[in-house]
């Protein structure tokens, strides 16, 4: 037999494998690219008058500020009985830069492998985490773009050492990676949930003494668990959930510290409108071997109060939403006093103008206003870098504290596919 021959022979051989393939499983490839003009402004003021005011501003094309852009690939193979597999790979994109928006894990947003049957799901891999759900689903904005709710900008933000940003900053608020997630199966008359437990995979010393030198022992660390029920019914949907994540421990020091947050939701669907709410509560809590004062401990309590309203081809998005700290136990306070409770309200308003089923243009535009050391930014990296000169959590002892403010603008394009 000739080589070319064979060549061919084998050529025909992987097509017909590839047919085979294709009629078991299913492939989509699918993505969002986002793109706007943004404008964010901040304004400090120093009440003592020692300083003087700051205010910082900056232009930007931005990214993601009515959805998420992204690039992703699913699939499905139907294994018979009721009985599926699938896959998620989805990654983050900045598009005005053309770059990764992680430049460490390429599918940051979302990578599972999952099966499903009529009893749920079994989910293995990175995904969001079921306290965020609420979050996102019942704010008008999506958590994105400067229309974003408060709750979402404190824990999904960071913020400069010291301050109350910086203290409740939880890197598995969003999504947590190397987790393993169950969903109750559709079909429950509306009845929906999810549960996840993601590992902290830190090496675990037993006995703690055989930490090796430099060590802490923080084999907790980076734990995630939750659990999220909801009902979803005609123009109703309701939804409550908990989580509670291992942001460190120390075995030396006899300390885990844990940043628990809890959420109820729900909107209603009148038709000519669409009204949303949600009550949040997060607690920043420091168990320990011999309890020290004081705790280190910090609470935040938040609402959210939003619409949204069909006007022809286009859709305007209002909300509002407050939080209000209790830092009280906050390691910075040796003082034993109360202190000002940082506080944070911001009104959001917006509009999108749909040219068809993926394309759609948009406005939106947030004022915050922060007392007491609450720092809450127009918008949050990649876009904007803007930010005050707000106290540390130390400097509220002082009577000299500032108050801030801030605003932004987005005018974009989004086209899905």
């Amino acid at each position: 037999m000739t080589s070319a021959v064979q060549t061919s022979l084998a050529a025909l051989a992987a097509l017909a494998a590839a047919g085979s393939a294709s009629a078991q499983s299913r492939v989509t490839v699918f993505g969002v690219l986002d793109a706007g003009v943004s404008y964010y402004q901040t304004n400090s003021k120093d009440r003592v008058g020692t300083q003087p005011n700051l205010r910082q501003s900056q232009w930007a094309l931005s990214t993601g500020n009515y959805a998420g852009s992204r690039l992703g690939f699913s699939g499905t193979e139907d294994l018979g009985g009721g009985l599926a597999v699938g896959f998620w790979l989805e990654a983050g994109l900045a598009n005005d830069t053309g770059s990764a928006i992680s430049p460490v894990a390429l599918f940051n947003r979302r990578s599972t492998v999952s099966l499903t049957s009529r009893f749920g799901e079994l989910r293995l891999g990175r995904d969001y985490t079921p306290t965020f759900w609420n979050d996102t689903v019942f704010d008008p904005f999506g958590t994105v773009g400067v229309g974003a709710s408060a709750i979402s900008m404190l824990l999904g933000g960071s913020g400069s050492p010291g301050t109350i940003n910086a203290l409740l900053v939880n890197p598995n608020y969003v999504r947590a990676g190397n987790a393993v997630s169950y969903f109750l199966p559709a079909g429950l008359g509306g009845l929906y949930g999810q549960v996840m437990y993601a590992f902290g995979e830190n090496t675990k010393y037993d006995p703690g003494t055989s930490t090796p030198p430099n060590a802490l022992n923080t084999a907790r660390t980076g734990r995630y668990a939750g659990g999220r029920l909801g009902w979803a019914n005609g123009p109703v949907d309701v939804g409550a959930a908990y989580g509670s994540s291992t942001v460190g421990d120390n075995y030396y020091a006899g300390s885990t510290k844990y940043l628990n947050t809890s959420n109820v939701a729900g909107s209603y669907d009148f038709g000519p409108v669409k009204l949303f709410g949600e009550y949040s509560y997060v607690q920043l809590k420091n168990d320990y071997v011999s309890t020290p004062q004081p705790t280190g401990d910090a609470r935040v309590k938040g609402y959210l109060l939003g619409a949204s309203v069909p006007v022809g081809v286009g859709l305007i998005r209002v909300a509002y939403s407050h939080l209000q700290a209790n830092v009280d136990q906050a390691a910075a306070n040796t003082s034993g006093q109360d202190l000002p409770e940082p506080k944070a309200d911001k009104f959001s308003l917006g509009y999108v103008h749909n040219l068809s089923k993926r394309t759609a243009l948009y406005a939106s535009f947030a004022y915050t206003k922060n007392k007491n050391g609450a720092a809450l930014p127009p918008a949050l990296p990649p876009n904007g870098s803007v930010g005050y000169a707000s106290p540390t959590l130390a400097d509220l002892n002082q009577t000299g504290y500032r108050a801030d403010m801030g605003y932004g603008y987005d005018f974009g394009i989004r086209h899905s596919f």
